[in-house]
Parts: C-alpha cells; sequence; structure tokens
C-alpha cells in the first residue's frame, strides 16, 4: 500500500554563488519517512511552478521546513530592515495561502522554525526581527562553529502548558530542545494559541485554536536524531498519524480526522 505523500516546502538557493537550486535537509525527509512513515516530497516552492491548489489535491500533508530566508515583513504590515536578513518571496506566496487552506481544510501540516513563523504570519501575526537584540532575551542562532551534533545540541528547556496539546502529546511539561533561530513570534495571530516558552519567554510551540486538523508548530529543530529525541519522535508519529488519516479520508463531524 502506498504511503501517503507529505509535501516538504523547500528552500531557493544558489549553488556556488551561481546555480539556482531548491533543496531541503536530509534530516527532514528522514524523519517524515522513517519517524512519520510519510513519503517526503520536497516542493520547488515558487507560484511560477506550481500552485496551492495543485499541492492540496496531490500532497496528503505538509512540512513547513526552517531556513535561512526570512519571511518578508511585508507580509505582516512592517518595512524591511537589515535585520530581517534575506528573504525567498516565491515561498512565501506559496505557503502563506496554503497554510490558510490547510486550516480551513483540515488537511494536517507540521511547522518547524521559519514554518512556525509562516504558520503565525498567515493566521494575521508578527514577527520581532531578531530576538536577541531584545532585552533579557537569550541569543537563540545557531551556533557559528562546530560539529553538526554541537550546532543541534539541546541547549534550553520549554515550558509547556499544563494539560495542553503539547503536554499530553510529550508526557511532560517540560522538555529539552535544541534552538537555531533569530527571529520569533511578537504578536500572535488570529486563533494562534502559545503553548510552550522558552526561559527568556520566547514563544516555542503553538497550534491553531478550532483548526479541524493538525497544525502543531514549533520554532525548534525537532528533524535532528527524531528517530531517537523523546520529544521528537512522538511529534513525527502525532503528525504522520494525522497525515494516515487524512489519506483515508476518515471524516468526523464533517471533517476529516487529524484535528489536536
Amino acid at each position: 500500500m502506498a504511503r501517503p505523500v507529505v509535501g516538504i516546502i523547500g528552500n531557493q538557493y544558489l549553488i556556488n554563488d551561481q546555480y539556482p537550486a531548491h533543496a531541503g535537509g536530509s534530516m527532514t525527509s528522514e524523519a517524515v519517512a522513517k519517524v512519520s512513515e510519510c513519503m517526503p516530497l520536497l516542493v520547488p516552492a515558487d507560484p511560477r511552478f506550481l500552485s496551492v491548489e495543485e499541492l492540496l489535491e496531490v500532497c496528503d500533508g505538509f512540512l513547513l521546513t526552517g531556513g535561512r530566508p526570512n519571511v518578508h515583513p511585508e507580509e505582516y504590515g512592517e518595512t524591511a530592515t537589515e535585520a530581517h536578513g534575506a528573504f525567498d518571496r516565491a515561498r512565501d506566496a506559496i505557503t502563506l495561502p496554503l497554510v490558510r487552506a490547510c486550516v480551513e481544510r483540515g488537511q494536517p501540516f507540521l511547522g518547524i522554525c521559519r514554518g512556525f513563523q509562516e504558520v503565525n504570519v498567515a493566521m494575521g501575526g508578527t514577527l520581532h526581527p531578531e530576538i536577541r537584540d531584545l532585552p533579557g532575551r537569550m541569543n537563540h542562532r545557531m551556533p557559528p562553529d562546530g560539529t553538526l551534533e554541537e550546532k543541534f545540541a539541546l541547549r534550553h528547556v520549554v515550558t509547556l502548558q499544563e494539560g495542553g496539546v503539547f503536554h499530553r502529546l510529550f508526557g511532560s511539561s517540560e522538555v529539552m530542545t535544541n534552538t537555531l533561530h533569530g527571529q520569533g513570534i511578537k504578536t500572535p495571530g488570529a486563533r494562534i494559541v502559545i503553548e510552550g516558552h522558552a526561559p527568556d519567554g520566547t514563544p516555542e510551540a503553538t497550534y491553531v485554536k478550532d483548526a479541524p486538523g493538525f497544525t502543531l508548530s514549533v520554532q525548534w529543530h525537532p528533524e535532528w536524531d527524531a528517530a531517537n529525541d523523546p520529544v521528537s519522535r512522538p511529534l513525527f508519529q502525532a503528525f504522520g498519524d494525522a497525515v494516515r488519516a487524512w489519506a483515508q479520508g476518515e471524516v468526523v463531524g464533517g471533517h476529516r480526522v487529524g484535528a489536536v
């Protein structure tokens, strides 16, 4: 039996500063294939090549990946500055309406890092361009040096709302996570429920209130060592369960199942 398909949103890159490409991390594909038990399919997120409507038909669920480019601040009513970093407007044009369509349809998605921020912006929220510049905040960026193991090492606690969706999923109100991001939520979008925070107050775990499908998003990178990490594994397993339910067309209360 064919596995359900998870569209993994790719980022634009220049190989050798010259050759344009779409790319996605192999550890993300591995997490989807091995832990979610779905088929990973890299999406060239650019409206020149595909439409949101086509993606909704081809894929059963979506993984909104991290990436160096940030959501353009014009998408949340602000002016771009040097602190906002690099952008990928083609990805913005696909992912923001894709998130809103999935929320409406109940089609599952998992947001990671930039994807976490995209979900907030898609629902009308705003972002801080640089968390480490805010008073009392820690530097959440990836360490500039070291091995991948050192860069993706667990660095801080995330405190979760007692009895909430993430608490129930992880079986604990405190979990250890890595942290590799510069931006973060400034104001939450409509229906965005923040259930997890870093020690400095930075939002780390969200879902969309009253959405009929799976809408969990995290600011950290759970794709690292997903099969073995006690936080990553249940997150990707739950996502896979939701994608399978969508693919099988199971409907409860007028909606396909997979809701948190």
